[in-house]
């Protein structure tokens, strides 16, 4: 049986993408938490860290592609002037320059819009407790990028020397992340819940020198 997360304190959101019709669905699906209070929408950047300075919240659901000013810049201004406020990216857009550019920016999250429910709220839970939540495409990524550059799986194939502190079980985690299976998919094939899936990916990132929100990610894409 998978353990869900248990709801604690308010959790103040700001949801932040252009499209009116997505944010009303994400408002919809995200007011089902007892928990979660949504305190504004922003139709774009601009509109985002303006609201942020205003109304505090404790994290910013951002999307990347928004007129005026991009979820990018928003989230680097909001970071870099509240670096309290977590940040949550949720777009569409998984390419390299999108990805390491918010990683770059602080943001403590990124997720794509094809996650499922679960998937999401988990995110928010994580991000706002301080934690970080990525999509295992994007783990992938950063996992790859910061060994050497090549797509995790040849990474994995090459050679163990980077990975001789991960357990079996981290081992076997990195590799079905690699796989571009999600946070659940992994849990079912390794008999073990979400949330321990999370917690690997964590250690992972520990272990990798990866688990901080910016600096590794800037050595990554030098």
């Amino acid at each position: 049986m998978i353990k869900k997360d248990t709801p604690g304190k308010e959790i103040r959101l700001i949801l932040a993408d252009d499209h009116a019709v997505v944010r009303s669905g994400t408002r919809q699906l995200l007011e089902r938490q007892p928990d979660f209070n949504i305190v504004g929408e922003a139709s774009d950047g601009s509109e985002a860290i303006e609201m942020t300075r205003r109304l505090k919240p404790d994290v910013v659901v951002m999307d990347v592609r928004m007129p005026r000013i991009s979820g990018v810049e928003a989230t680097r201004r909001i970071k870099a002037e509240m670096p309290e406020v977590n940040v949550l990216v949720m777009t569409a857009h998984d390419d390299d320059e999108y990805v390491f550019a918010l990683l770059q920016a602080g943001a403590n999250g990124y997720l794509l819009k094809t996650a499922e429910v679960d998937e999401f709220v988990q995110a928010i839970r994580l991000v706002a407790s301080g934690q970080s939540a990525l999509a295992p495409e994007i783990t992938g990524k950063v996992v790859a990028q910061f060994t050497s550059g090549k797509s995790l799986p040849d990474v994995l194939a090459s050679t163990q020397d980077n990975y001789d502190g991960l357990t079996e079980r981290e081992l076997s985690v990195l590799k079905l992340v690699g796989q571009g299976l999600s946070n659940k998919q992994i849990g079912k094939k390794l008999y073990i819940s979400d949330r321990t899936v999370q917690a690997h990916l964590s250690n992972i990132f520990s272990k990798l020198g990866v688990s901080s929100r910016t600096e590794p990610y800037q050595q990554a894409t030098k």
